[in-house]
C-alpha cells in the first residue's frame, strides 16, 4: 500500500508540473555533433524528447544511460528520442565515440556549456523530459535507475499533443 501511495504522489507531482506547462517551454538551442553536423531542439519539434546532459567522465551518467535507452525502446512506437548534450569534457574527449562504444545510438551535441547554462544545469547527469509541444514536464538530476518518476515522465511526454 505504501508503494502504491508513493506512485500516486509521484504521478500527481508530475501532473502538477504539467499544469503550468506554458511557463516551462524548453529553450531552443543549436550545437554541433562530434562529426560537425548541426543539431537543434527544433529538429525534434512535435516529438517527445529526453534531453540528457552528461559527460564522458561521469560514472552516474554511465549508470543512467541504459535506463534512458530502455525507456525509449519500450516506447519507441511513440517517436520518443534521446538527445544528449555533452559538456564540461576533458580535453580530447570524444563523446559520440563513448556512446557508440557503450552500444547506444542516440545523438550527442558537443561543447554544450552554453546550452547547459541556458537550462540551468549545475551538474551531470541532468535530464529533461520534453513533451510534443516543447514543454519541460520533468527534470531529473538523479542516476537512480529504479526511480519510478523516470517512466512516469516518459508516459507524460509521449501523450498526443
Amino acid at each position: 500500500m505504501k508503494a502504491f501511495l508513493s506512485i500516486i504522489i509521484i504521478f500527481v507531482s508530475i501532473l502538477s508540473l504539467n499544469v503550468n506547462a506554458n511557463d516551462n517551454q524548453a529553450p531552443d538551442w543549436t550545437l554541433k555533433t562530434q562529426a560537425g553536423k548541426s543539431i537543434s531542439l527544433a529538429d525534434y519539434q512535435g516529438k517527445p524528447v529526453i534531453l540528457h546532459f552528461w559527460a564522458t567522465w561521469c560514472p552516474y551518467c554511465k549508470k543512467l544511460q541504459p535506463k534512458l535507452v530502455e525507456l525509449t525502446e519500450k516506447y519507441k512506437n511513440t517517436g520518443i528520442e534521446i538527445v544528449a548534450i555533452s559538456f564540461s569534457e576533458d580535453e580530447g574527449a570524444k563523446p559520440q565515440d563513448s556512446i557508440t562504444q557503450r552500444g547506444y545510438q542516440f545523438i550527442t551535441g558537443v561543447e554544450g556549456e552554453k546550452v547547459a547554462n541556458l537550462y540551468g544545469v549545475k551538474g551531470t547527469p541532468t535530464t529533461f523530459f520534453i513533451n510534443r509541444s516543447g514543454q519541460v514536464v520533468f527534470k531529473s538530476t538523479s542516476s537512480n535507475i529504479n526511480d519510478p518518476k523516470l517512466e512516469l515522465a516518459v508516459k507524460e511526454i509521449i501523450k498526443p499533443a
